[in-house]
């Protein structure tokens, strides 16, 4: 096992010591902590709030009303008679599979949504370090997560969230 992981850190290096070599000046960007910090993401979450919210607040409601019905059906499940159980037993599977329904339906819809608008970030946040590498004449601009050690000031993360915030 170690021997492979080697062979692999030997091979990542060769293959990039030639690029390496020819890039002399070499930036980082960390996507992760530049969209962590982003003013548009707060903007986009209140968008998203206000398109979703209804639907949210409607599977919230049915949820509450889900476990009131299991809380009635514990306290008051010894009181009842045959007919009351299975009416509120049809009554809690029926809410159940309109909960599910529902609740998968939002997550997608939610899912897809703030996959398009991160993608739009995206296309805005690949836009600024574009300017910036251009700018201040970077050859090569990775991501954080793809090298081992960098100097702070090869950290481009900061001046493209100033960019972004500027141009919101």
């Amino acid at each position: 096992m170690n021997k492979m992981v080697n062979r692999a850190l030997v091979t990542l290096a060769l293959l990039g010591a030639p690029l390496a070599a020819q890039a002399e000046n070499i930036a980082v960007v960390d996507m992760g902590a530049v969209f962590e910090q982003l003013p548009q993401r707060e903007q986009i979450m209140q968008s998203l709030k206000s398109e979703f919210g209804d639907r949210m607040s409607e599977v919230q409601k049915m949820q509450e009303e889900m476990r009131s019905l299991m809380e009635k059906q514990q306290r008051d499940g010894a009181l009842m008679n045959d007919t009351q159980k299975t009416e509120l037993v049809r009554k809690m599977e029926a809410l159940k599979s309109e909960y599910q329904l529902k609740g998968k339906a939002l997550d997608e819809d939610l899912r897809r949504r703030q996959g398009e608008e991160q993608n739009k970030l995206l296309v805005k946040v690949q836009k600024a370090i574009n300017t910036i590498a251009e700018k201040e004449k970077y050859d090569l601009v990775l991501q954080r997560g793809a090298v081992i050690y960098v100097k702070p000031n090869a950290d481009i993360s900061g001046k493209v969230v100033e960019a972004l915030s500027k141009g919101k």
